[in-house]
Order: C-alpha cells, then sequence, then structure tokens
C-alpha cells in the first residue's frame, strides 16, 4: 500500500517513513539514510504539505509530524476531492445518457477498436461495477497477470465474481490452481465444454463482448442498456444454469487433492491432461480415477465426476445464484 492517492510520490514517502522512525534528524543524518537524491527538495515539499516541521536549530532539524494528524488532513482533501469528482462524472453521465436516449434509433451498441483500447474499456468497466461482474471465460485470452488483478480487486471490494471457464483454459499449465486461489477469494466458478462467445456483464447496465483479440484487429462491442443486454444477460443466467460448479475449497468430505480430480474429470479432459494439472505421473492419474469410479460406481469418468460433484453440492451450502439444473437469479 502507497500514500500515492494522497499527493505523495515514491520518493517523499519513502522520506516521510525515515522521519517517523527517526525524528528529529539533521541534514545529514536524513542523507545517511536516504538513498534518493534531491533531499532538500523533497524536504520542502513534504514541508508544504503539512507533513514535516523545520525546528529552529543550528544546523536545522526536521520532525515528522504525527500522522494521525497530518495524513488525515490529506485524507480530508482527498475525500472531498473525490466527492466533487463523483458529482461531476454523475452531471457527465446525466449529460451522455441524455443525447443517448435522444438519439435515432438510441445509443445500443459502442464499437471498440485495438487491443489497447479494448483492455482500457474493460479495465474500466470492471473498475465501475457495483454489484457483480459475470464473465464467460473463453480464448482469446487477455494477459493472465493482469486479469487475476482485477477479479482479485473486484473481490477485495465486495462485488460479486462469477465465472464460466471453457475447458480449453482449465486444460492450461496452472489453470487448475488458479481457478483455486480466485474460488478461495471469494470468485464463484463453473465449466464448460464449450462457451459461444467472450463475455464481460457489468451488473445490469453493461456488457462488452470481445469480437477479435488480435492486433491490430482486435474489436468488441460495448452493449448499453437495452433489449439486447437483456437477452445476454439472460444467455448468461440460462448457461449458468447448466454449467456444472468447481468447488475447489477442501473438506472432510471431499478432501482438496479428490476436489481437483473432480473438477477436472468434469471438464472432460483427458488422462494425461489431468496428470499434468495434479503434477502426478499418467499411471498414479489413472489409479486415482479408477478408485474414485470405484467408489462411487460409476461407469464412466465423467459420470463419476457428475456423481461426485452431486455428493459436494449436497455437503455444501448451495451459491446465491442456483443449484444444479435450477436457474439462477
Amino acid at each position: 500500500m502507497t500514500l500515492e492517492a494522497l499527493g505523495l510520490g515514491p520518493a517523499e514517502e519513502e522520506l516521510y517513513e525515515l522521519l517517523v522512525e527517526c525524528s528529529p534528524a539533521t541534514l545529514d543524518r536524513l542523507a545517511a539514510g536516504f538513498a534518493g537524491s534531491g533531499l532538500p527538495a523533497l524536504l520542502a515539499g513534504l514541508e508544504s504539505k503539512g507533513l514535516v516541521d523545520r525546528l529552529p536549530d543550528e544546523p536545522a532539524r526536521y520532525v515528522a509530524v504525527a500522522p494521525d494528524v497530518a495524513l488525515d488532513a490529506l485524507l480530508t482533501v482527498a475525500e472531498e476531492g473525490l466527492a466533487r469528482a463523483r458529482e461531476r462524472a454523475a452531471d457527465l453521465d446525466d449529460a451522455f445518457q441524455q443525447r443517448a436516449s435522444g438519439q435515432q434509433p438510441p445509443l445500443v451498441v459502442e464499437v471498440i477498436t485495438g487491443a489497447a483500447a479494448v483492455r482500457q474499456r474493460l479495465l474500466q468497466l470492471q473498475r465501475a461495477a457495483r454489484h457483480q461482474v459475470r464473465t464467460f471465460s473463453q480464448p482469446p485470452y487477455f494477459d493472465r497477470h493482469a486479469s487475476v488483478a482485477a477479479h482479485r480487486e473486484l473481490l477485495d471490494r465486495g462485488i460479486t465474481s462469477r465465472v464460466i471457464y471453457e475447458r480449453d483454459f482449465i486444460d492450461r499449465p496452472g489453470a487448475l490452481r488458479l481457478i483455486e486461489g480466485m474460488i478461495g477469494a471469494g470468485q464463484l466458478a463453473r465449466v464448460l465444454p464449450s462457451l459461444p462467445m467472450k463475455l464481460y456483464l457489468v451488473d445490469d447496465r453493461f456488457a462488452l463482448l470481445v469480437l477479435r483479440y488480435e492486433s491490430p484487429d482486435s474489436a468488441a462491442l460495448l452493449v448499453h442498456p437495452s433489449g439486447l443486454l437483456e437477452a445476454l444477460s439472460g444467455l448468461f443466467e440460462g448457461i449458468w444454469a447448466r454449467a456444472l460448479p468447481m468447488r475447489l475449497t477442501g473438506s472432510r468430505e471431499a478432501p482438496q487433492d479428490d476436489e481437483r480430480l473432480i473438477a477436472l474429470l468434469l471438464t472432460g479432459l483427458t488422462d494425461e491432461a489431468i496428470a499434468r494439472q495434479l503434477g502426478i505421473g499418467y499411471r498414479t492419474a489413472q489409479r486415482r480415477i479408477a478408485d474414485l469410479m470405484a467408489r462411487l460406481g460409476a461407469h464412466t469418468r465423467f459420470q463419476a465426476g457428475v456423481q461426485a460433484a452431486r455428493s459436494q453440492a449436497r455437503s455444501t451450502p448451495q451459491d446465491p445464484h442456483g443449484p444444479y439444473g435450477r436457474p439462477g437469479s
């Protein structure tokens, strides 16, 4: 965490932290503990922000102002500025909606072109989410680390994240561990062999439908509130009801290793792919699959996965968006 939101640069923050630890301090003492350059200018900047006081000594000594006083004052200023920005944003959105509603025909779809523009718009939509983001996770895949960070940010803000993963994603190296981490953070995840499109639904306000993601021909459609948006929302809920939940939390009834095996069986991956995802040998994977089938009295690998998943569903709380076979909300 940094204080950048309060207008402090990294060097200013480092210097203030040093002063918090060693106040009062002369310029020479600070220079000995500070790795950066431009110390006098940084001290002057901190003094102007009310974070540092200069004592009338010779040589001059500097002392940090108590954080609960100095930083609270900066926080108040930042919060007031944010409130004004929100009011301005609301005014601009009202003007935009009035213009859009007055168009003939009304604005329903925006075309976004270029990989950078598509990524930027997706990030903006995710950060603007108020309640939930629903996703069809299908190729083409964006930068994995940025995507994980964005979903983590949503969950940290208390936003519901519901994702249906396509089987091809599960087959990628490290994918199961990644999904396991996201479920542990609160994501609701399901899986299907294939999905009709790559789609993001933000609340009931917007949908981003990715058409292509190969530079320089990347393109996406941003769908505004309309019958089309309602149709896409209905499509997601219908497919969500048919998709198989992935439960990777570990329990006495289904240890984590069994849960991983069940999740992979449900995706329809080959024994070789399952062995890769579990980090075990091919023959070991076959033995574990055969053992699970025998315990469940199942005749096929997929049947074993379904029976085990249903057993999990009976022994764990249902997610609020519909159990197996029933439509979500």
